[in-house]
């Protein structure tokens, strides 16, 4: 624990840490030698040495005064220690986990990391006020009595230092036990944790098909799995305590039977023997006490390791020299990727969208439109074939100059828990509030404020839970366009508006697209048909491009595509 916390630091908390290091080493010799003290202490009292009795106090409270400043000292520092390493941890964690590609954040994941930013980042920040003293101590104290005990009687102090590597011996079984039903259920854990999340925002659908009475299968297997790997670390957990406690019990009735020996031989004074016994049992507290915080230590460890595999997960390669972006042209050029080795989401992808013009991308349920947006935005890299933005690879851009490069407005919109103008402000942080007002004008976000009592100040809640579904989305459009990007990604951005709104949406990013090169995912007749440019993706594969009239001309997927959407557009209900 200590090396993966020091690892943790930066170098001015760093030598803090070590500072906290070397004042509990202090503190544990201090403790060993109070203990010590009190052999000579209650040998003299027993012998009716008065006088050389109150000179061992007077060491005995002299050692004691140091010992409780090198505590207190400590244990501020700890503190203070601690402090440093849940900052240090939420920092590395927060900009780690920026860069990690988007295929690294699976459900499991996310459950685990939810876990180690609330328990596992709390359980390390009290390691150094509360833990390290205990463990520090354990080591050192008992090691100072030792030594102490070898010169006052070699005999016991030898049956000590024998008895040890049992004592150790056992410790070690016991965490190696307790360790591996710890990580068992810590993966239990993190499942349910992700399950419980999933349930919770999967409410509407499954209240809407009644699900929600017969409850949900996946989410009480994995309570169920919790429970079962809970009750198997209790009983390893008692278990391991159980066989160290033994061992350290077994230590005092060796040095029992041996002063018991000793005495009877003529070996020992009766007075030293006790005084030898009563040291025996504070050279065993510290270790029992060390063994009621093990668990507490242990899962001080799990989180250090958990946390350092997070960080040491490959992040996005950068380009040593970044290049820039010579125009806001995008191209595909024979592009395959999957999200798993085996299962290829595109093949052999190759088209160009033009700046100063709107490219629509079409085709049926999983042929991979979003995924195209994913890898023009670089939340992944190509498996083969290259991505480019103004004539640049992207993994040659680097990710910073492509985020400056494109917005994107998602398919799934989130919002930040704060207030519309807030969340508009995302897009571009120095953005004038003049600026702000027109890009939510555009998006028709203004007509939300003025219904609301709070105005733009009103707080959308987490995810923006306090609006509609076509409210976000507009919240999202004007974020994007706020941010004024080159390169505009809509991910069927106005799926959720209505036609008027989605009209007057649709005319203000044809205006834009005169600056900047727009691509958008669409099903809808007329956001394709005003596109400038049209890509049928079909399977993974694009099966062709043009124009709307070329494309109809060819027949083909497009044109059935099209039939479609006519047969939908004139359907209406009408009665009998």
């Amino acid at each position: 624990m200590i090396k993966l916390l020091t690892a943790l630091f930066e170098q001015g908390a760093r030598r803090r840490f070590r500072g906290l290091l070397a004042g509990l080493v202090l503190v544990g010799v201090l403790e060993g030698v109070t203990f010590v003290l009190l052999a000579p202490v209650l040998s003299t009292m027993l012998k009716g040495d008065h006088v050389r009795m109150w000179w061992w106090i007077g060491a005995l409270a002299l050692v004691a005064a140091l010992y409780g400043a090198a505590l207190a000292w400590t244990t501020h520092v700890g503190y203070r220690v601690g402090t440093n390493a849940l900052s240090s941890i939420y920092a590395k964690l927060g900009d780690h986990l920026s860069l990690l590609p988007l295929g690294w954040f699976n459900t499991e994941r996310t459950g685990s990391i939810s876990r180690l930013v609330t328990k596992g980042a709390v359980n390390i920040a009290g390691a150094p006020a509360h833990l390290l003293r205990p463990v520090v101590t354990a080591v050192v104290s008992p090691l100072t009595v030792m030594l102490f005990m070898l010169v006052i009687e070699w005999r016991i102090g030898l049956a000590l230092l024998l008895s040890a590597p049992v004592a150790l011996g056992a410790q070690r079984i016991s965490n190696a036990m307790i360790t591996r039903a710890d990580v068992a259920w810590d993966a239990s854990a993190a499942d349910a944790n992700a399950r419980v999340l999933e349930y919770a925002r999967m409410q509407p659908v499954l209240r809407a098909f009644g699900r929600h009475i017969d409850g949900n299968e996946l989410l009480d297997a994995s309570l169920t799995h919790e429970s079962a790997m809970g009750r198997r670390l209790l009983l390893r957990g008692a278990t391991g305590f159980s066989l160290y406690l033994a061992a350290l019990q077994g230590v005092i009735v060796v040095a029992i039977f041996l002063a018991i020996y000793l005495t009877l031989e003529g070996g020992l004074s009766a007075s030293l023997a006790i005084a030898l016994l009563v040291l025996t049992v504070r050279f065993v507290e510290p270790l029992v006490a060390a063994a009621d915080l093990g668990s507490a230590a242990r899962l001080a460890t799990e989180s250090l390791k958990r946390i350092n595999a997070v960080l040491d997960s490959p992040v996005m390669p950068e380009p040593s020299v970044p290049r820039r972006a010579k125009n806001s042209e995008v191209v595909l050029d024979d592009v395959s990727f999957g999200y798993d080795e085996d299962a290829p989401v595109l093949r052999g992808v190759s088209f160009r969208a033009p700046a100063g013009g709107v490219t629509a991308i079409v085709g049926p349920s999983g042929s991979g439109k979003s995924t195209v947006l994913r890898l023009i935005s670089r939340f992944y890299d190509a498996d083969d074939g290259a991505v480019l933005i103004g004539g640049e690879d992207v993994r040659n851009l680097g990710t910073g100059e492509v985020m400056r490069n494109v917005a994107m407005v998602f398919q799934d919109v989130y919002l930040f828990e704060g207030s519309i103008l807030d969340n508009i402000r995302i897009g571009r942080r120095d953005a004038s509030d003049e600026d702000v007002m027109e890009a939510a004008r555009t998006a028709r976000v203004d007509e939300i404020a003025e219904r609301l009592p709070d105005g733009w100040e009103t707080q959308v809640g987490e995810g923006g839970t306090a609006l509609s579904g076509g409210e976000r989305q507009r919240l999202s459009v004007a974020r994007a366009l706020l941010k004024n990007a080159p390169v505009l990604l809509l991910d069927e951005a106005t799926a959720a508006l209505d036609p008027e709104n989605e009209a007057a949406v649709h005319e203000a990013i044809r205006h834009l697209a005169h600056q900047r090169t727009v691509i958008v995912i669409a099903h809808r007749i007329n956001t394709v048909v005003a596109a400038d440019r049209i890509v049928v993706l079909d399977r993974g594969a694009v099966e062709d491009t043009g124009t709307h009239t070329e494309l109809l001309e060819r027949g083909g997927r497009y044109a059935e595509f099209w039939s479609q959407r006519q047969q939908a557009a004139g359907w209406r209900l009408v009665h009998d």
